[in-house]
């Protein structure tokens, strides 16, 4: 394990830039930057989501999410640095298979709400998706391995299936849109 934090702030990010990983600094605004942050708030997201009540596989699923977020945030802040592999991108695919496969075909459009868990998961979603268009942004100009960025789009697919699955067990069930309402 690095270095650990004995004092939480250090000035040395007042000028308007950060450390990475490596130990080189950039600006807070940078690609690279705004990438793990929006991996870190996704994160957040679910943590947010973990709060509220949910069946046990689905809190055990997601707080194996929440640590490969982490590496994931880790591996976008050390350029050159692996964390996310092909494997935990197939574990995804498979859960996502698990979880998909005792729904209903979707005959509508899903809007975000169905409970509480469902409401957080679509939030957590939408966190992730951006995630996703900044990495992809960051990989225009920077290298970022495939992984990464398969990993944040079978995770936002997951977390869409989640809230599905999520609204079902609260009770409350899926809020469809109604494309006919101003007929």
């Amino acid at each position: 394990m690095g270095n650990r934090l004995s004092k939480i702030y250090t000035k040395t990010g007042d000028d308007g830039t950060t450390g990475l990983g490596d130990g080189t600094r950039v600006a807070k605004d940078s690609a690279r930057v705004t990438a793990y942050g929006t991996v870190d708030e996704a994160n957040s997201c679910i943590g947010l989501l973990l709060a509220a009540e949910m069946p046990d596989d689905v809190r055990d699923l997601l707080t194996r999410v929440q640590h490969q977020l982490f590496d994931l945030g880790g591996e976008l802040c050390i350029p050159g640095h692996a964390a996310i592999s092909d494997a935990d991108v197939e574990a995804l695919e498979a859960r996502l298979d698990h979880y998909n496969d005792g729904l209903p075909p979707l005959k509508d459009f899903i809007l975000p709400g169905g409970g509480e868990a469902a409401a957080r998961c679509h939030v957590a979603r939408t966190v992730v998706r951006r995630a996703e268009r900044d990495t992809v942004a960051l990989s225009r100009h920077d290298a970022v391995r495939a992984q990464a960025i398969r990993y944040l789009n079978r995770l936002s697919d997951l977390l869409f299936v989640l809230a599905r699955v999520l609204a079902r067990a609260s009770g409350h069930g899926e809020v469809l849109w109604n494309h006919d309402r101003r007929k």
